[in-house]
């Protein structure tokens, strides 16, 4: 039972923050019994697991696809995702572009920074994410729509790093919004904390947390 699992992330989180139940690996049964308990909103990292739930569950989820995206794979979700947090290269932006555009939609992306520690982490620079944002290629996409920033902590249990590189995020969010997105409404999602972090990331800005243990339980 996740009842009160679910319950105390939700009471802890405000208003303006949405909640991301991180799904993935775990069972269909398991994500109804989240949607029974008002829960909308779901992550999920592999696109195989993502469509099979996609065409069982409640159709009024918004989908949101957190893991890293391979261009070649980006067909099978866009008939249908709400949100892909993990943009990381111009390449993967053109494949999104062109499959919304296919589908006749608009697809939410947020572009992901790579502000950890570890090296296995993706994601871009602010120079890197500065050229995309520049490229002519970006500036002809009419199918895509750059929301926001997403980014993940090193895994440490040293609070101020955390926090720092929380905070560093923040700051890139500014420099990108007032650069490229000065007059664009729809660019205000701060993609930061997941279940062992997301308090401080609150705390730092985060506009969008992304929670998966702290509901359903460990992996």
């Amino acid at each position: 039972m996740i009842t009160s699992q679910l319950a105390a992330v939700q009471n802890s989180i405000p208003e303006n923050v949405t909640l991301v139940a991180v799904s993935k690996t775990k069972p269909i049964a398991m994500l109804q019994e989240a949607y029974d308990l008002g829960q909308r909103v779901f992550g999920e990292n592999k696109v195989q697991e993502l469509v099979e739930k996609q065409e069982v569950l409640p159709k009024d989820i918004k989908w949101h696809f957190i893991g890293h995206l391979q261009s070649n794979k980006v067909k099978y979700i866009a008939p249908f995702v709400t949100l892909i947090h993990a943009v990381d290269s111009l390449k993967l932006l053109k494949e999104i572009n062109k499959q919304a555009l296919k589908n006749n939609r608009t697809i939410n992306c947020l572009l992901q920074f790579h502000i950890a520690e570890e090296d296995s982490k993706f994601g871009l620079t602010l120079e890197s994410a500065k050229e995309l944002l520049e490229t002519e290629a970006f500036s002809e996409m009419r199918n895509v729509s750059i929301v926001g920033l997403m980014g993940m902590a090193s895994f440490t249990k040293d609070e101020e790093q955390v926090r720092e590189e929380f905070r560093t995020l923040e700051n890139y969010f500014h420099v990108i919004q007032s650069h490229f997105f000065k007059f664009n409404p729809s660019f205000e999602h701060l993609s930061i904390g997941m279940s062992n972090d997301y308090k401080i990331a609150i705390e730092e800005g985060s506009t969008m947390v992304r929670v998966g243990s702290s509901i359903f339980g460990s992996r």
